[in-house]
Parts: structure tokens; C-alpha cells; sequence
């Protein structure tokens, strides 16, 4: 019986072994593929996300295109964003939108809207509060997404509009707040700034009716005047 001690106690330590190796094992698949699902989470989230911009720019287009082709120049925003794909301003079928796209974050077809000052939708935006992967490198037009927190935050929103018609006031005329989305100027909406025509050598500027002709500057002291030529008396 004692002979068979030895045997025993060496196969148990094997066994042990044995098991801790296993145990290892077990934890780095379970470590791997935990790193697997993150890496695959991650990937989607980046899918989903330039989903949403591709998505979001569908619905800023439609946007856009119905405050742009207001009837009578009563520029409006849409009431809804059904509206979007069947125009009820036209007696016909005038579709601004070709259907209406779910929210690729959430997966659902709700979406957060941003009211317009006269009533209508002046924007959209996903209604996750998810914090996003992208905070930098926007196109020019997602340039106000740079440094937000949540995916709530990215509004999408009607873009410039033609200069010669303004959104009167009280007509839903306005952008996403905190935002310049018609590009206007300070001076006013469709202004330009004024320019100074430049002029070629040797060319004088127009005078503006009304105003008064140039002046001849006047020398300051201790300048010498420029010698006038004087009149010359006819010899008799």
C-alpha cells in the first residue's frame, strides 16, 4: 500500500496541473473573444455612424429642396416629414424625399426634429444619446458636428438658399441653432459684401451722383506747393 502513495500523489499533481493549464486555456478564449466581439461592436458602430451622415444628408437635401421650391415665394419649411415625400403645396405628386430612412444608430424610424421659428422642420437629428467615434475630420457641411458628444447632437438642416429670395419673417426662416446654415452675410440674408472695384494704372474713379468732387489735399507745413503754371498775356 505505501508503494502505490508515491503513484498517487504524482498523479494527482499531474491532474492538477492539468486543470490550471485548462483553466488558463478557458481564459484566454474567453479573453479573446471577448476582444473579438469589442473590435466587431466598434465596427459597426463606424458603419452605422457613416450611415447616419449619408443618411442625415438625404434628409438636409429634401429639406432644402422643399424650402427652396416654395410656391408664390412663400418660403416654408415642412409641416412633417411625410410631407417630404409627397408635397401638399402641388396638386400633383412632387416628392422631395424617395422614402423616409430609419435612423441607422437606433434602428428605428423616430427622429428627433428641430423647429423651425414659423412653424415646420427645420432639421433632424438621431435620437441616440450614444457618445460618437467621429469628433473630427467633418465635410464642410457637418463642420458643426466637431467635438460633440452624442450622436443627438449632429443636426442635419437646411442648407443655403438662393440669394435673390429671403425666408420672410415669420415663415419658418432660420437654421439650426447656433449655426449659419443659409451662409448669409451680416449685412443682411443674400447680402454681399460691398467690393472696391479695382482700378487699371493711370484710371480715375467714377464720382458718385450727388456727392462732392475730390479734393486737392493741402500741403502741410514746410512742403512746397506744386508751382502753377500762369496764364500767359498775348504780345502785342
Amino acid at each position: 500500500m505505501s508503494r502505490n502513495r508515491p503513484a498517487t500523489r504524482a498523479g494527482r499533481q499531474h491532474a492538477g496541473f492539468t486543470y490550471l493549464a485548462l483553466m488558463i486555456l478557458v481564459a484566454i478564449l474567453a479573453l479573446a473573444t471577448s476582444a473579438t466581439v469589442t473590435l466587431g461592436s466598434i465596427a459597426q458602430r463606424r458603419q452605422a455612424e457613416l450611415r447616419l451622415l449619408e443618411v442625415g444628408d438625404l434628409y438636409r437635401q429634401a429639406i432644402t429642396s422643399y424650402l427652396n421650391s416654395s410656391p408664390g415665394g412663400n418660403r416654408r419649411y415642412p409641416g412633417s416629414l411625410n410631407d417630404l415625400l409627397k408635397d401638399p403645396r402641388y396638386p400633383g405628386v412632387r416628392r422631395h424625399l424617395r422614402q423616409l430612412y430609419p435612423d441607422p444608430i437606433t434602428g428605428k424610424k423616430e427622429w428627433g426634429v428641430v423647429p423651425a421659428p414659423g412653424g415646420g422642420i427645420m432639421a433632424v437629428h438621431s435620437l441616440s444619446e450614444a457618445k460618437p467615434i467621429k469628433i473630427a475630420g467633418f465635410e464642410a457641411e457637418n463642420q458643426l458636428f466637431e467635438g460633440k458628444l452624442r450622436y443627438s447632437e449632429w443636426a442635419f438642416g437646411a442648407l443655403a438658399m438662393p440669394a435673390a429670395a429671403g425666408v420672410a419673417p415669420g415663415a419658418g426662416g432660420g437654421g439650426v441653432p447656433g449655426a449659419n446654415p443659409a451662409g448669409l452675410s451680416p449685412q443682411g440674408a443674400g447680402s454681399v459684401p460691398a467690393q472696391t472695384p479695382a482700378l487699371f494704372p493711370g484710371q480715375v474713379p467714377a464720382q458718385v451722383p450727388g456727392s462732392l468732387p475730390p479734393q486737392t489735399p493741402t500741403p502741410s507745413p514746410g512742403q512746397s506747393r506744386a508751382p502753377t503754371a500762369s496764364p500767359t498775356m498775348p504780345t502785342r
